[in-house]
C-alpha cells in the first residue's frame, strides 16, 4: 500500500503511533528490590525479585535496558496464537481478526529491546510480519469497492498503524466523489485530512528513558 512508503499520507508518524503504544501495560519480572517510582501518568511499584509486577511498555523497556528485569510477552505473541490468527486472516477474505490496537509497536518495541525474552522470536516475528501483510491485502481490496455512492466505510478491527494509513485514503477519496457530484457538500475538502491531532505530554517519562 503506497502509504506505507509515503509517510505524508499518514496523520500520525510511525514514531507518533509508537510513542502512543508505548502506554500499553505488561508484565515484567523484577530483578531487584525498588520502591514505588512516581511519575505525572501515575505510580508503579514497588519492585520485588521474582514477583511480577504490570507496567507501562516504556517503563518495562527502561528497565530492562538496565537489567533490571525481564519482561513476559503478552499472551497473543506465541506461535500457537499468532498461527491461528494468521490462518483466520486467510481464510475470512472480508473480516479482519480481533489484535491489540497496537499490536505492530508492540512487537517491534519487544523486538528490539527484549528479543531474549521472547520465545521463538524468529517465527513470532514471521508470523506477525505474514498476518500485517494478509491484512493489508484485505484492506487495498476493501479499498478497491469504493465509488460514488459509498456514503461511509467501516473496517472492523483494524490496528492503529492500519487506521492511521487508511484513513486518509479513505477521506480523500470519499471527498472527491462527493465534491464532483455535490460541490456544496464539502466547504474544506483539505481540513480533517491534513489536521494534525495533539500528542499528550506525558512528563518526565522520557528523562527515564534517554538515561
Amino acid at each position: 500500500m503506497a502509504g506505507q512508503s509515503d509517510p505524508h499520507l499518514s496523520l500520525f508518524s510511525a514514531a507518533e503511533v509508537e510513542f502512543l503504544a508505548e502506554d500499553e501495560t505488561l508484565e515484567i519480572v523484577p530483578n531487584m528490590k525498588m520502591d514505588a517510582l512516581n511519575f505525572i501518568c501515575g505510580d508503579y511499584g514497588p519492585f520485588y525479585p521474582q514477583i511480577t509486577i504490570e507496567v507501562p511498555l516504556w517503563l518495562a523497556v527502561a528497565l530492562k535496558k538496565r537489567g533490571k528485569c525481564t519482561i513476559r510477552p503478552p499472551q497473543w505473541m506465541s506461535v500457537e496464537k499468532l498461527t491461528q490468527v494468521l490462518e483466520a486472516e486467510r481464510d475470512s477474505p472480508r473480516e479482519f481478526q480481533p489484535l491489540p490496537f497496537h499490536y505492530v509497536e508492540i512487537s517491534r518495541l519487544l523486538f528490539d529491546h527484549a528479543r531474549d525474552d521472547i520465545p521463538d522470536m524468529y517465527m513470532v516475528r514471521s508470523l506477525i510480519e505474514d498476518i500485517r501483510n494478509v491484512r493489508f491485502h484485505k484492506v487495498e481490496t476493501g479499498l478497491e469497492t469504493i465509488s460514488a455512492r459509498t456514503h461511509a466505510v467501516k473496517l472492523k478491527n483494524l490496528s492503529a498503524m492500519e487506521v492511521n494509513i487508511v484513513r486518509p485514503f479513505v477521506v480523500r477519496t470519499l471527498q472527491a466523489f462527493y465534491k464532483h457530484d455535490s460541490p456544496q457538500m464539502i466547504q474544506h475538502p483539505d481540513r480533517m485530512a491534513n489536521r494534525q491531532p495533539q500528542v499528550a505530554d506525558r512528563g518526565p517519562r522520557r528523562d527515564l528513558r534517554r538515561r
